[in-house]
């Protein structure tokens, strides 16, 4: 039987919502439960965790960068074949985009997909001013429903019980768990967030540990009578579901007309779910590929496709792969779609400047080095408009999100800006670096902003005469 959806939310970032959101799908999916995870706002490393922990492929949810139709299509997709459906917020609960709105936010997820939410508060050094917190957030938005509220990092028992008195006597969200202060279960952050997956964070002794101490510290039945609340939003069971069946998500419908290679390993591991799957719908075969360890691209491809994740982290590797440096330089010598974002822009350069100084040769396919900076340079969403003939219809706009920590340098001959960028401020600039059938930014867009960027990279593919053959 479905059993609903929940929203594990907080007042602010660095709260133990990823950790306590980690725990209780463990703990979930111990129970037997098939549990679908979902991650708000435009994150790519939340989800790998969810994946890893569940089984099953974790999806964004983002109102602004997916449209609220966006959002209600993928969310009806990842309920397919679920239980229960654990959704993980971004930042606080009602930390938006522009000038203090809700747009972009969890809170916007939860209001349009009428899933209740249990808020995660970080309890160190509060008591009864805890209480007042959570008023804040149960009167700001009355269509925001806080059910629960899970406290973390809580120094002792007699703390627990301070905490639970102030909630009890001031507010109508219910105290469903108290998770000690402990430690091990923090997991490392590195420039661009919170480590991946891929660095071997989630081992099993690590998950049963965490599954252990949600367990015994939350109250999973509350938590099952609050996700129940949402029953009536949830979607019909459709027949199958979306759990993994390759690397690349949800095999395509039918033969496939044409091969995509993705870049799929530690240095490249930044995708939305729904581009690959938009692909794939349109008939693009996902065939994943690693720069770092492979001996070439795969055969019969008519298309490559990178995306962001730490290339400066491998640097070094990805610079002594030269047969798959060689092949990506031989394909686009054969005018194949080439498509790349952020990460994969910084692969394409001449070369990265590590945080130590120490310059990697790249393909060199984009005549402009690229240097690690040891300060964000860039973090915030962006609308897209589509200015030259490139991958995508010029003219279109779409949207996606910015976040990284290098810079481009001066852009030699040969290659045409073809984005103009609008910020949630509405401030403008100019990027997207195009040559011929190559197009690279650092901007990772998200194709339900607009189907018309997937399609016409779709088409590009198809075209290709010759798939690549290594001579």
């Amino acid at each position: 039987m479905n059993k609903g959806s929940v929203i594990i939310s907080a007042p602010w970032s660095g709260s133990g919502k990823t950790t306590i959101s980690m725990g209780i799908m463990a703990a979930l999916r111990d129970a037997g439960l098939a549990v679908q995870p979902f991650k708000t706002g435009p994150d790519f490393i939340d989800p790998q965790y969810h994946r890893k922990i569940t089984g099953r492929t974790s999806r964004n949810l983002d109102c602004w960068m997916m449209k609220p139709d966006g959002v209600l299509k993928t969310y009806a997709r990842g309920c397919a074949g679920a239980d229960i459906c654990v959704v993980e917020g971004a930042m606080g609960l009602m930390d938006g985009i522009g000038k203090g709105g809700i747009r972009g936010s969890t809170a916007e997820v939860a209001k349009l997909l009428g899933i209740p939410v249990i808020l995660v508060i970080d309890a160190r050094g509060m008591a009864g001013s805890a209480a007042a917190v959570i008023k804040g957030f149960e009167d700001i938005d009355p269509d925001v429903k806080i059910d629960g509220v899970i406290f973390n990092r809580v120094g002792s028992e007699r703390h627990a019980a301070m905490l639970k008195a102030a909630v009890k006597r001031h507010c109508g969200a219910k105290v469903i768990g108290a998770v000690p202060r402990e430690d091990g279960l923090e997991i490392p952050s590195r420039h661009l967030g919170l480590t991946t997956d891929l660095d071997g964070i989630l081992t099993r002794k690590y998950i049963r540990k965490l599954k252990e101490t949600i367990k015994k510290h939350i109250d999973m039945d509350a938590l099952l009578k609050i996700a129940s609340k949402a029953e009536k939003s949830m979607p019909p069971k459709a027949s199958g579901n979306t759990e993994i069946k390759s690397e690349a998500g949800r095999p395509a419908a039918g033969p496939p007309a044409s091969a995509l290679a993705v870049a799929m390993d530690e240095a490249f591991c930044f995708y939305y779910q729904d581009n690959l799957e938009t692909l794939e719908s349109l008939g693009i075969e996902i065939v994943p590929f690693s720069p770092l360890k492979d001996g070439g691209l795969p055969e019969n491809i008519s298309g490559i496709y990178f995306g962001g994740g730490y290339p400066e982290m491998y640097a070094r590797g990805l610079s002594l792969n030269d047969f798959v440096k060689r092949d990506v330089i031989d394909a686009a010598r054969r005018r194949l779609p080439i498509y790349a974002e952020c990460g994969g822009l910084m692969y394409l350069s001449e070369g990265i400047t590590d945080m130590e100084g120490v310059f990697h040769p790249m393909a060199g396919l984009i005549p402009a080095k690229t240097k690690m900076l040891h300060r964000r340079k860039v973090l915030g969403y962006r609308e897209v408009t589509v200015t030259g003939n490139t991958l995508f219809p010029k003219g279109s706009a779409a949207r996606g999100h910015e976040f990284h920590y290098s810079e481009l340098g001066p852009v030699g001959r040969g290659i045409r800006r073809v984005y103009k960028l609008k910020n949630a401020f509405g401030e403008e600039a100019v990027e997207g670096y195009a040559a011929g059938n190559l197009l690279a930014s650092y901007v990772h867009l998200h194709f339900l902003s607009n189907r018309k960027f997937a399609e016409n990279f779709a088409d590009k593919i198809k075209q290709v005469k010759i798939p690549f053959r290594r001579v």
